[in-house]
């Protein structure tokens, strides 16, 4: 594992994409304080550029869609132009839907894959050369959902650990390139993300009935010091809270636990999903969360009106 030396953190440049708020936003400002130079990338104009002004005079803010080449391409252009290299880039834009996989709004359930599987892929294989170039970090977000495999998030859980995996397979092979690549597990954060799912009539209900420690939410300072702590180390692994490390010892046999310790729960609120589809249309019930997935919603062009037309159909099949 390679090293920053006596200073940590301190002079790198630093890009983070879901940047305009929760973890990226967190872990941005920390670092800025720790000396970083941070380029915040995400789909939220004034909300990114409050973030970057928050973190101070050496951070920048770039408009994109990490599922855009062109668009990916011309802020990481830009960003090397303006500080002259990249140390290190975090992959952390995600986005969550809520439903389940008979009813969910396709056009959600498809643009999660988009943006928390490939657009991690084309984040990394963008930034990559001026990484190497510096013999960097690169940080992917996955989640404790590429371990714990629960119902009603087939397609977070699916992008998740495709993430894992993606970033399991950069780390070896990037290694003799003297570049260091860590994987990120959080369980849930108080973001508005996690905020805007509770509130959903069914899924909030569901995802608060699930056992023990894996229904509680974790303050979101905790995982911003750990991602930031993390990028100093050059860490293999990140997990919040600890316990998620854990289940990657054992996440093999979780499927099975999971199934069993959400019967009945999951059969209620499959449901209550249909009916609350029945009545609010899928694409309000089964929508990306939050007000970042309101913004990566809009630049899906064209398919949501469509797909939700197709899911109500299949759910009254």
């Amino acid at each position: 594992m390679g090293t920053w030396g006596p200073h940590g953190v301190s002079g790198k440049v630093v890009v983070i994409t879901g940047a305009a708020r929760g973890i990226g936003a967190d872990a941005a400002r920390r670092l800025a304080r720790r000396g970083a130079k941070v380029a915040l990338i995400g789909l939220e104009p004034e909300e990114l550029r409050r973030t970057a002004e928050s973190c101070g005079p050496d951070a920048t803010a770039w408009d994109a869609d990490v599922t855009s080449w062109e668009q990916l391409g011309a802020a990481i252009d830009g960003i090397v132009a303006h500080y002259g290299g990249i140390d290190v880039v975090v992959a952390n834009a995600g986005v969550a839907p809520t439903g389940f996989i008979r009813s969910i709004d396709p056009a959600a359930f498809e643009r999660t894959i988009e943006i928390n599987l490939l657009g991690v892929w084309r984040t990394v294989r963008t930034a990559l050369p001026h990484v190497i170039e510096r013999k960097g970090y690169v940080l992917v977000v996955s989640s404790a959902a590429a371990l714990i495999h629960a119902p009603a998030l087939a397609a977070y859980t699916a992008s998740k650990a495709g993430a894992e995996a993606f970033g399991d397979s950069l780390r070896a092979e990037v290694k003799h390139l003297g570049v260091d690549v860590g994987v990120a597990y959080f369980s849930w954060i108080k973001t508005d993300l996690v905020t805007s799912a509770d509130a959903h009539p069914v899924l909030g209900k569901f995802r608060k009935s699930a056992p023990g420690p894996a229904s509680r939410v974790y303050p979101l300072e905790k995982v911003g010091e750990a991602v930031t702590e993390g990028i100093a180390k050059r860490s293999r692994v990140i997990c919040v809270p600890s316990w998620v490390n854990q289940l990657r010892r054992i996440h093999g046999m979780l499927p099975a636990v999971v199934e069993k310790a959400n019967a009945r729960a999951t059969a209620r609120a499959d449901r209550e999903m249909i009916a609350d589809i029945e009545k609010r249309g899928a694409e309000a019930s089964s929508r990306l969360t939050g007000p970042g997935g309101a913004a990566a919603q809009a630049g899906n062009p064209g398919e949501t009106a469509k797909a939700a037309k197709a899911a109500k159909a299949s759910a009254e099949d």
